[in-house]
């Protein structure tokens, strides 16, 4: 960065199955452009990895052009890539990782491996400003659910104090929306089947609620299980399947645990602000749960609006924004893809 030219942060953003370029300067959102192939996985129920990385190759190169042109910003004025570089489907991380590699180099601009999780945490900054000092972030999404504790988002450790032990809470939305026909993505499918539903019809398992040794630690199998069950009862028994109240019944399972969970790590920290991304974070349920009980205990709640709660590009620009300013090294063209990493920081280490 030279004299007081304001970075131009190009983010990139493949791990799954939506195709993400944003650009943001200065925790600015200056444009973005979005491809999802989602429809292409409904058949199969969920995302099959070469179909989603085929169709990120397709995509590349128009969905970069429709984020140039939102921001009213030219190639030329791009002064730093940001990339993630894990975790997610390997194909398809890969698949970003060479797209923005190419951009870096032909560019020669500087360029930063990002881990996606950071990403999430980062998208809320560009609705609200700076994370506070000090947060829980809940991370909630198709593949992850997990209580971060975590202080400045690209300079500190961040620390895990829990995660899910089998499914995350997006892959058991999916799942229980196939049970009950509902279709792919599973999360929106179930919010609709849930509208006129009765949330407390029936009284599936909250799985780890009460904290013991696992305070922060999730668990969605059994309530999916348990689901699968009724619906098998009620069909043997010829009867209709009440899929609203069933729905509406799972959902806030899913959402009493999540903010339960949230709310304790807040308090036990003695924070006062959580925040709420992912994915699942675009669930109205949980929303407004998230919000009654932050209301009522004193607590500030941020969440991103919807359209930056799933994959984007611009999350990712926004990470690479905040280690531009913060004088971050850049990761170089040596930065791999690592489809399993762990969230430790922001940017994601060279390989040894």
């Amino acid at each position: 960065m030279t004299g007081s030219v304001a970075p131009v942060v190009l983010g990139v953003e493949s791990s799954c199955d939506e195709t993400g370029f944003g650009l943001v300067s200065e925790g600015v959102l200056l444009g973005q452009g979005l491809a999802s192939s989602a429809a292409q996985h409904a058949e199969f129920g969920g995302v099959v990895p070469e179909i989603a990385a085929r169709a990120h190759l397709d995509a590349a190169v128009p969905t970069l052009q429709i984020a140039l042109q939102d921001a009213g910003v030219g190639l030329d004025e791009i002064t730093h890539v940001a990339v993630t570089s894990g975790p997610g489907l390997a194909t398809a991380v890969h698949v970003g990782l060479a797209a923005a590699k190419s951009i870096a180099w032909a560019l020669d601009k500087p360029l930063y491996g990002v881990h996606h999780l950071a990403g999430h945490a980062a998208a809320d900054t560009l609705e609200h400003g700076p994370l506070p000092a000090q947060s829980i972030v809940l991370i909630v999404s198709g593949g992850h659910t997990s209580i971060l504790a975590v202080g400045d988002l690209v300079r500190d450790p961040i620390e895990h104090l829990g995660d899910t032990l089998d499914d995350a809470a997006g892959e058991a939305f999916d799942k229980v929306a196939r049970l009950l026909g509902l279709g792919y993505p599973g999360g929106p499918a179930i919010s609709r089947a849930a509208v006129g539903g009765d949330p407390t019809a029936y009284r599936f398992p909250r799985a780890l609620l009460r904290g013991g040794d696992a305070p922060f630690t999730f668990s969605f199998s059994g309530l999916k299980t348990a689901v699968a069950r009724t619906v098998e009862r009620i069909q043997r028994a010829g009867e209709v399947v009440p899929v609203a109240d069933i729905a509406a019944s799972f959902e806030q399972a899913v959402v009493d645990v999540l903010v339960t969970k949230a709310m304790r790590a807040v308090h036990e920290r003695g924070l006062s602000a959580l925040v709420i991304v992912g994915g699942v974070a675009a669930n109205r349920r949980l929303r407004e749960a998230a919000q009654q009980r932050c209301d009522t205990d004193g607590i500030e709640l941020r969440i991103p609006p919807i359209s930056l709660c799933t994959d984007n590009g611009a999350m990712i620009a926004a990470v690479g924004d905040l280690l531009v300013r913060s004088g971050a090294e850049p990761s170089g063209l040596r930065i791999a893809a690592d489809p399993s990493a762990v969230l430790h920081g922001a940017q994601l280490p060279l390989p040894r």
